[in-house]
């Protein structure tokens, strides 16, 4: 009788602790984020990482909102040009300084086949963001911008809203 009580005792700690040391602690921060300009209105949440680069950069994993109107279906790979803006990529990161975007911005698709591009534009005369904005039919490279294309300035400004935690009071990985 020892030996089964001692066998299922030490089953049990074996998968709790299997358990809580598989999961690794992670948090991501859930941010609010809109912009506006001439005849644009853009707005919804980021979810990023939870640890800043070391320029204080956060990376965005997750968008969801609106812009003029139109869902945002997704977010754009880290890494790669949003069509019709070719060979700029888009890096995904956010800040709380000052200049919340690099000069490579972020980059999301709407429901209706458009993406887009913001980002801080240091190169101009007064630096500020600049929202591209590529529509169907889309050709590739940011020399053959169409009617419905457009490179428009915006005032962009992005907060923190919260940080989720797991359900189960555990942290996520």
């Amino acid at each position: 009788m020892k030996k089964l009580y001692f066998l299922t005792a030490t089953s049990l700690i074996t998968t709790v602790g299997l358990f809580f040391c598989s999961v690794q602690s992670a948090y991501a921060l859930i941010w609010d984020w809109n912009y506006y300009g001439s005849n644009i209105t853009a707005s919804g949440t980021f979810i990023t990482e939870d640890t800043p680069d070391n320029l204080g950069y956060y990376l965005i994993t997750g968008i969801t909102g609106q812009r003029n109107g139109e869902k945002i279906t997704g977010l754009f790979p880290a890494g790669l040009p949003i069509p019709g803006n070719e060979p700029f990529n888009v890096d995904n990161l956010i800040s709380l300084n000052p200049q919340q975007l690099t000069g490579d911005g972020f980059g999301y698709s709407t429901v209706g086949g458009n993406f887009v591009s913001p980002y801080f534009a240091s190169f101009l005369p007064t630096p500020g963001y600049l929202e591209v904005f590529s529509a169907p039919p889309l050709v590739p490279g940011f020399e053959n911008f169409g009617p419905e294309d457009s490179e428009l300035p915006i005032k962009f400004s992005a907060t923190i809203q919260s940080v989720p935690e797991s359900s189960s009071g555990i942290p996520l990985r």
